[in-house]
């Protein structure tokens, strides 16, 4: 694929980006974050700060920067500006010994839709080079999610960007009312693992290094992805999956996603596949958000391995169809 994206320097910032809809949790657990002793040094940028579990905590505070320094190695930060210059700031201040900090966690407004926060990590030259977006995380409310999954289009964007998701609240609600939304859930995002967190209390290690957009990573896609899928149910935001074990022909397979990206490009959240292109020994792996693509050489193919094409789209009102009959013209004669 023409546009494929260069590997990442090891130097590079790991970031996750937590969303989810109003009072789903993301202040609760971005203080749970800030206080616990965890060992990770990790950065918080908020669009506010929360109200409790902070102020006890703080330790340096930079009014004109909005950075405050926590005694546990963490930092937290506003953002009442341009995302892209508080990351360069931050990745200035990180050189030059003013604060230390081994990743970040943006957390977004709750009726933001995700893309444009996710889509700073793919346009702006200087963010590419000093970070890496590691995962979307999204928190759930489990008492109210339906009704707002309903009612509010971002609520369904931000479950369809997850490459996470955490439930929150689901002790508020019986046993049915869970399953339920956990498989309306499935049905919508069928490839992120979901996990219940209460009071926000989680293990760090369950939404950090998840290696969701981390394109050279991804060797496979794993079987989960398969279980699930959608096909028939209200939602406006679905997911579906093409598999082929046939070669793709490179040429008419970037011509078709081209035509893909431009005429759907608004409606698609998110794209991710480990392709069986003719002619190359070895997997492609391709990701995307929105209008914006990527895609990088994987592990080779063994031997004795089946090959296989297995792509994965998520998306607003998708035309699985067309979209799936026109992968299929791109296989290999």
């Amino acid at each position: 694929m023409s546009n494929a994206q260069t590997n990442p320097a090891p130097a590079q910032i790991p970031v996750t980006i937590l969303t989810g809809y109003l009072g789903s949790g993301k202040t609760t657990l971005i203080n749970h974050i800030l206080s616990a002793p965890h060992g990770q040094r990790i950065a918080v940028i908020e669009n506010e700060f929360g109200e409790a579990g902070i102020d006890n905590e703080l330790l340096v505070q930079d009014s004109d920067e909005q950075i405050i320094e926590m005694n546990n190695g963490c930092i937290c930060c506003t953002v009442r500006g341009d995302l892209v210059r508080i990351l360069n700031e931050l990745s200035e201040k990180k050189a030059d010994g003013r604060v230390k900090f081994d990743r970040v966690i943006i957390e977004t407004t709750g009726l933001a839709d995700p893309a444009p926060v996710a889509q700073t990590f793919f346009v702006d030259d200087d963010i590419r080079d000093q970070y890496m977006l590691d995962a979307i995380v999204t928190t759930v409310d489990a008492k109210h999610a339906q009704s707002q999954l309903d009612q509010h289009h971002e609520a369904q964007e931000q479950v369809g960007f997850a490459d996470r998701i955490l439930i929150t609240k689901s002790d508020l609600v019986d046993d049915t009312a869970l399953q339920n939304l956990q498989s309306r859930l499935r049905k919508m995002n069928s490839r992120a693992a979901m996990i219940e967190v209460n009071h926000g209390n989680t293990d760090i290690e369950e939404i950090l290094d998840i290696r969701g957009f981390n394109l050279n990573a991804i060797l496979e896609i794993e079987p989960h992805f398969l279980d699930d899928v959608a096909h028939d149910h209200d939602d406006h935001i679905t997911s579906f999956v093409f598999t082929e074990k046939r070669a793709l022909d490179p040429d008419r397979l970037e011509e078709f996603l081209t035509v893909v990206i431009n005429t759907f490009g608004t409606q698609l959240l998110r794209y991710k596949g480990v392709l069986h292109v003719d002619g190359m020994e070895h997997r492609i792996v391709i990701q995307g958000v929105h209008m914006l693509m990527g895609s990088v050489p994987g592990a080779k193919w063994g031997a004795a391995e089946q090959r296989q094409t297995k792509f994965v789209f998520i998306g607003r009102d998708l035309p699985k169809e067309i979209i799936l009959k026109g992968l299929e013209t791109c296989i290999a004669e």
